[in-house]
């Protein structure tokens, strides 16, 4: 038997947008970055969608010993029709598989749940000697019904995912040489093996990419944000579009995420403006006396918001439940008195609101950003496109081998090697060659007063007091899974400490991405320690091959 665990009811899934990766545009390579508005609407559901849902949340029993319910029709509920139609919400059977996240990662899986298959194509011939003997050995069969763990063995790269090396290796034999070589995949789309599913998340399909100032670069090579059977490349071509210096802007990839989910024809199995308050798993009752158990599922629970802001409770059940929300959720703090203020903002949309209010400007008291990374460095740029004076503070020394600049070629991403020039070169104490702008390297801001003073602690051990006009901490970000029990915590390489993408992602099998504490429970993307969007398209390849073998052992 197992024990149903609760989380809070008020929590929400993606109180800030989902983002893969290493720090971009303000985190990782291949991950939207910066400037980040609020979610657009995601407009009208389409109807004809999988079974699995009921209109209102079932009523959970503390007294029946862990278990859940057994299933028993819907209530009715004042859910639009076509919305009712969406969700499925005239059937009250289990989906098979539910996605929490509609970034990359849902948005690959969700195509490969459809039925779409990767084969390898009979002339193809792999650069890599080892793979291709392995490849050669089961001609005509799927790469998601060989043995992965024997496939991806001796692969080396950029991740630690063996699995995501694998599928990157396929789509993208040579790219880390500089190399063109096209993919040694063909795709048949195999209606009968697709697995019934539904992708939830708050955004349209892309994600966070949605919630990103459009014209901000990405960090990745634009080729690497593409998804597969679709060139990002081929379609900028066919939308009159190109690429800035091998990279893309952040709303072309949004507008190709979008329109990937609609030329592949998945978007009946996605639910935009939903939002997750609650998972739970359990045992079911058993539907009669002397039945057998029946399998565990889990229960998802949370609302829709239309386009007037009015919202509608659901309730999901399923087998398996995916994690695919990115970790940038919730924004890292300081901790520090004064964090609070009115003035103190944790993303950089902040900054755009407050220079086309006339907040700051070139006249104003400087932007104080806080941060070393590429969020900052965003935010450096933007200011300084704007002519706003800035102070740029961080506690890290400028000879820190682990500061992200030193990790980016120059000639790709001249923009980042000028901040961190800057960073170099401009401290408070040396002459202006940047004028409008001053770092503080190995500053530490003790706190922030209602006056608009921060007040800082030198290496030395002194105080410096600086007036600014607004301040911005960009000092990275959190997941946020408050709908898990624990918020998740228990799941984490390390319970006893925080979840991290980077240090505690959640512990899965490199094999299949399922959890490694709870069965039917998988984890993908950034989550699982995927930090670049070319690479969390191999945990949607375990995922996926994890599932469709569960299928198969289903009875007749």
């Amino acid at each position: 038997m197992k024990v149903i665990f609760l989380a809070p009811p008020s929590a929400r899934l993606f109180p800030a947008p989902e983002i893969p990766g290493l720090p971009g545009l303000s985190h990782p390579l291949g991950s939207p970055r910066g400037n980040v508005r609020p979610a657009p609407s995601a407009g009208s559901l389409t109807p004809g969608s999988p079974r699995g849902l009921t209109a209102l949340p079932s009523v959970l029993d503390p007294g029946r010993s862990g278990r859940l319910p057994a299933p028993h029709p819907p209530p009715a509920t004042g859910m639009s029709n076509r919305r009712k139609d969406h969700l499925g919400a005239s059937s009250s059977e289990p989906l098979p598989v539910i996605i929490i996240g509609n970034g990359p990662s849902g948005i690959c899986l969700s195509y490969l749940l459809s039925g779409y298959t990767p084969y390898v194509r009979p002339d193809a011939i792999h650069p890599h000697p080892l793979l291709q003997r392995k490849l050669s050995e089961a001609p005509g069969v799927s790469i998601m019904d060989q043995d992965l763990d024997y496939l991806s063995e001796g692969l080396e790269g950029r991740c630690q995912s063996p699995v995501a090396l694998l599928f990157d290796a396929l789509l993208r034999p040579d790219t880390d040489f500089g190399g063109s070589v096209e993919s040694v995949l063909t795709w048949r789309h195999q209606k009968e093996r697709a697995i019934p599913h539904l992708v939830l998340g708050r955004n349209p399909p892309g994600g966070a990419w949605h919630s990103i100032e459009g014209s901000m670069v990405t960090l990745s090579q634009g080729e690497w944000m593409g998804l597969p059977d679709l060139h990002v490349k081929d379609w900028m071509c066919k939308k009159r579009r190109g690429l800035r210096n091998s990279r893309a802007t952040a709303g072309d990839i949004a507008h190709y995420y979008r329109d990937y989910v609609i030329r592949k024809g998945l978007s009946h199995n996605f639910v935009s403006s939903a939002t997750v308050t609650a998972v739970e798993w359990g045992t079911p009752e058993p539907s009669s006396p002397g039945a057998r158990d029946p399998s565990p599922f889990f229960q998802v629970s949370g609302f829709v918001t239309a386009e007037d802001q009015s919202q509608q409770s659901f309730s999901l059940r399923a087998h398996n439940v995916v994690l695919a929300t990115g970790t940038s959720d919730s924004p890292a703090r300081l901790g520090i008195p004064g964090e609070a203020l009115p003035f103190v903002h944790h993303d950089l949309s902040a900054l755009e609101a407050a220079t086309q209010a006339g907040t700051v400007s070139p006249s104003s008291d400087p932007v104080l950003i806080i941060g070393a990374g590429l969020s900052a460095a965003d935010a450096v740029l933007y200011a300084r496109h704007y002519g706003v004076p800035v102070i740029h503070a961080f506690r890290r020394p400028m000879d820190d081998p682990g500061l992200v600049f030193n990790q980016l070629p120059k000639m790709l991403y001249p923009e980042y090697h000028k901040v961190h020039q800057m960073m170099r070169e401009q401290s408070i104490l040396s002459p202006s060659p940047y004028e409008g702008y001053r770092s503080l390297p190995e500053h530490q801001l003790l706190l922030l007063k209602e006056d608009r003073q921060a007040v800082f602690r030198d290496p030395q051990g002194l105080q410096k007091v600086f007036g600014v006009a607004l301040v911005l901490v960009l000092i990275g970000s959190h997941p946020d899974l408050s709908f898990l029990p624990g918020a998740g915590t228990d799941l984490a390489v390390d319970p006893d400490q925080p979840l991290s993408a980077k240090r505690n992602p959640i512990e899965v099998d490199p094999f299949t991405y399922q959890t490694i504490h709870q069965e039917g429970l998988y984890a993908m993307g950034p989550l699982a320690g995927d930090n670049f969007v070319r690479f969390v398209q191999g945990g949607a390849l375990a995922v996926a091959s994890s599932l469709l073998r569960k299928e198969a052992r289903k009875p007749p």
